[in-house]
């Protein structure tokens, strides 16, 4: 199992990063929410804060290029095996730098790739 940090998790059921946290927990994969909404999705409570290094295998973003800003260097310091940049979050200039620090950058759903095994 990979746990995953859902970037920009909300506990709207409308919202996306709901959608996917739901779907990685029936998954079986551990999940971590960070966003700026508080409340509970899947039973985890949504946090400010990132874990500790090398605790998370994949970073799954819900969060535009704008305010991805802000998390950049969060991300960097996880040191995940790889960041999904889901429909429009895509930031080439970091996806680039994600690559050349040995962090696989994708651009996909995780939703669809949950529901076609190839998560």
């Amino acid at each position: 199992m990979k746990p995953t940090l859902v970037l920009g998790a909300s506990p709207n059921p409308a919202r996306y990063s709901f959608m996917a946290a739901n779907l990685l927990h029936r998954h079986g994969h551990p999940i971590v929410l960070v966003g700026q909404k508080k409340g509970e999705v899947a039973g985890q409570a949504i946090q400010e804060n990132f874990p500790e290094s090398g605790s998370i295998d994949t970073v799954t973003l819900y969060v535009n290029p704008q305010l991805l800003e802000r998390y950049k260097e969060s991300i960097v310091n996880l040191k995940p095996a790889r960041v999904v940049f889901n429909p429009g979050t895509e930031h080439r200039a970091f996806a680039q730098e994600l690559e050349s620090l040995g962090i696989e950058a994708i651009e996909a759903c995780t939703l669809v790739m949950l529901n076609t095994n190839q998560y």
